[in-house]
């Protein structure tokens, strides 16, 4: 968010902790400590819908060697294009996915499956968009299996009532989820709630669990994330 690196809790502009100005160095920090992938997110294009962060997206992708992902305010052909473009390997449609199955589909087949994700950002298995401000009353399983169909690799699965406050995961939602996409050949990452080591091993433990996001736990020392890289089969 305007080019430093922040935390929010449970996605509320309000609630922002600034760790740096300087997003590059913490990338390295992160890849030197075991990370496998970058989770980049664009808060401000998530709030608004315009991408302002790009020269820190750069400068980010030009600083690592493992791959990253970038999610905020994608909602159209030419956002994807300049992210892409701008380094990341995949890009996660939320709003506009939510929106149009169609949408996902054109992405899927213009830019090719592997580089399109979907965040699904639920409370009570509801889906929300637009950085979190409108409930769709559309149901996130629902949602996460339409968009596998549609040409989608990948579904990140955000739990907005956990997401920040380091109490641990939706593991019930999450493997429910989990059970859905896997069963079509989709992958799924968990996002939210992530507060300790022990968190990652259990989730590390969900059969077929692709992976899953660690934020402000790293962030705040909760967790090390060269001890939980060292803990994790793969």
């Amino acid at each position: 968010m305007s080019g430093e690196v922040v935390r929010l809790r449970q996605g509320k502009a309000d609630q922002k902790t600034v760790y740096s100005s300087d997003p590059a160095a913490f990338a390295r920090k992160w890849q030197n400590e075991g990370g496998d992938w970058l989770h980049l997110v664009d808060l401000d294009a998530a709030f608004s819908g315009a991408q302002r962060n790009l020269d820190s997206v750069r400068a980010i992708t030009s600083a690592v060697t493992i791959p990253c992902e970038l999610g905020g305010g994608i909602r159209d052909a030419a956002a994807i294009r300049r992210a892409l473009d701008a380094g990341v390997s995949r890009v996660i449609l939320g709003t506009k996915a939510a929106e149009s199955l169609d949408f996902v589909r054109d992405m899927a087949k213009e830019f090719g499956r592997e580089r399109i994700a979907v965040g699904i950002d639920a409370k009570g298995g509801i889906v929300s968009v637009k950085g979190w401000t409108q409930e769709t009353g559309q149901s996130a399983l629902e949602l996460a299996v339409n968009a596998i169909t549609a040409g989608a690799s990948t579904i990140i699965y955000t739990d907005i009532a956990t997401d920040g406050m380091l109490a641990g995961p939706n593991f019930g939602e999450t493997e429910r989820v989990n059970a859905a996409v896997t069963a079509l050949g989709g992958q799924v990452i968990l996002s939210g709630g992530i507060g300790t080591a022990k968190d990652v091993v259990q989730a590390n433990e969900m059969p077929g669990l692709y992976g899953c996001i660690i934020g402000k736990a790293i962030y705040d020392g909760a967790v090390s994330l060269r001890d939980v890289a060292g803990r994790i089969k793969k």
